[in-house]
């Protein structure tokens, strides 16, 4: 197994503050979140927002959509301003909604994202793979997330709602700065991109809707048709549920899992033992894109908020309270993973958090570590050697971790 790679920090807990985060946070979290969970259980925030980092504490909320709601409408008011684009998605998309639209909306993605549906998709994400594995064998150098793991999840999502395949140049952008803004703080600038980029997807996805309703699609395999159609009349979405959640698959599914395979490209290359036992020992691909997934999590955070007065950790938090859930400090929690700062691709049980949990659990996921899978196995048996070279750039956000630049030879 893997050295740890990282020491433990010097975290004032009494002060820490998610919204103006300490030096080397953003950059590496991960010792500030070991720190976390050795000190404290919980940590009140300065705006009366409490931390949570315990898988324990994490899964409990995620189960209890009674005392815990989903709901976003009281914290983005002030954040983006009541009836603005960024608030019009964010309290309207499938993740921040509590029942009955999101019963409304799951139930719709998940009847078009069966196993079968999904194994309907396996031959074309291989050929969308290789493809791009060719294009980049022509060069000496490539960006490993511009020129690969960015470019999968786009075509993917793309055809799960048939988006036509020269109109999908802008949804990478619009994606980072929609989720971009879900960051703890913003500047003046960052939520004016935000707000640009909804209101220019909403254009975009009127006018697909139009087309779609003159000439509805595949039944059994487009997406955006069994939304338009609902399920029912009492799963009927109006046009703005309809836009706003369209805006959320093709953002999930594309940050979650560029994210995915950048980090674990990225996390084999700096574990060159981990990477040597993956290329003798294919079939360890599944359990490496679960560590993958828990040891650099592509969602690091998430948010609940109380419903009634609540006990966590010997702290009484009042009703309509923020809570910040750590994913990245819950999947590092001892309590739960026996050294859980190691890189091990055949940790078992991995009972991560990455993809949240309960009735909210990401709709996507089965699709996601497909697409890993996929993704990473085959670029491994064709360029076993790849090095990732100096240069790279983090994406600089805390809720979202990956890689906005990643330069490497193959």
């Amino acid at each position: 197994m893997a050295a740890p790679i990282t020491q433990q920090a010097t975290v004032d807990i009494e002060h820490f503050d998610l919204a103006n985060p300490p030096l080397g946070f953003v950059s590496d979290p991960f010792p500030f979140y070991d720190a976390l969970l050795s000190a404290a259980r919980v940590v009140t925030q300065p705006d009366g927002s409490v931390l949570l980092c315990h898988h324990g504490d994490l899964d409990r909320v995620y189960r209890d959509t009674t005392l815990f709601s989903s709901d976003k409408k009281a914290a983005f008011g002030p954040k983006f301003g009541v009836g603005s684009p960024l608030f019009e998605h964010h309290t309207t998309s499938l993740v921040f909604s509590d029942p009955p639209l999101h019963t409304r909306v799951r139930r719709i993605m998940t009847s078009a994202l069966t196993p079968r549906a999904i194994a309907r998709m396996e031959p074309g994400l291989v050929n969308t793979v290789d493809h791009l594995l060719d294009e980049m064998a022509q060069n000496e150098q490539v960006d490993l997330i511009e020129d690969f793991a960015a470019s999968i999840p786009i075509q993917i999502i793309g055809n799960l709602l048939d988006v036509p395949m020269e109109e999908r140049g802008p949804l990478r952008d619009w994606s980072l700065a929609i989720l971009g803004a879900l960051e703890p703080s913003l500047s003046p600038q960052q939520l004016a991109v935000g707000q640009s980029a909804v209101n220019e997807f909403k254009d975009y996805l009127s006018d697909l809707i139009a087309r779609r309703r003159a000439q509805p699609g595949d039944i059994e395999s487009d997406v955006l048709t069994r939304l338009i159609n609902g399920d029912g009349a009492e799963g009927q979405l109006s046009e703005i549920e309809l836009i706003q959640n369209c805006i959320f698959i093709l953002n999930a599914g594309h940050e979650t899992t560029t994210n995915l395979i950048g980090n674990g490209l990225a996390l084999l290359h700096d574990h060159p033992d981990q990477k040597e036992r993956l290329l003798e020992q294919p079939d360890l691909i599944k359990p490496a894109i679960e560590e993958m997934l828990r040891f650099r999590s592509p969602n690091q955070l998430g948010n609940r908020e109380t419903t009634a007065e609540v006990e966590i950790g010997g702290l009484t938090i009042a009703k309509g309270t923020n809570l910040h859930l750590v994913i990245g400090a819950a999947n590092r929690d001892p309590k739960i993973f026996s050294s859980p700062e190691v890189f091990d691709i055949s940790r078992s049980p991995n009972r991560h958090l990455a993809f949240a949990g309960g009735p909210h659990v990401c709709v996507g996921l089965t699709l996601a570590r497909m697409e890993g899978k996929i993704a990473i196995g085959r670029l491994l048996e064709r360029f076993p050697d790849y090095r990732i070279l100096p240069g790279r750039v983090s994406g600089g956000r805390m809720r979202f971790r990956g890689y906005a630049r990643l330069p490497a030879a193959l």
